[in-house]
């Protein structure tokens, strides 16, 4: 079983911020994180006070996936309330805030 590189997280958010972008969607980081190996949470808005938390894990297969923390879509409160608690645990963390009507995570990875 080979695990995929894992990319720098700074590098890993600009391109997901462009990449949202070039798709019409915003994106900006809430918080920025450790440059070189920080975890990195996106948190999705669809504008309508609805959000869904994305945290990466690995699969036991060894490839990498997005986890929907919270479960499905709920109030943007409680992904913010989650986001922060995180927060304490991980001073290195990355949040990534993307705002798209249609609910693009814009990541190649499962979404499980």
């Amino acid at each position: 079983m080979e695990s995929t590189p894992r990319l720098k997280a700074g590098i890993f958010v600009r391109a997901l911020i462009r990449r949202a972008e070039v798709a019409g969607a915003s994106a900006f980081i809430v918080r920025k994180g450790a440059e070189e190996a920080g975890a990195v949470i996106l948190r999705l808005s669809r504008l309508d006070g609805t959000a869904l938390v994305l945290n990466q894990v690995r699969l036991g297969d060894g490839r990498l996936a997005w986890a929907k923390a919270l479960g499905d879509w709920g109030a943007e409160s409680t992904a913010q309330a989650w986001c922060d608690k995180q927060v304490k645990f991980d001073p290195d963390l990355w949040i990534l805030e993307i705002e798209d009507r249609q609910g693009r995570a814009f990541v190649d990875e499962e979404i499980v």
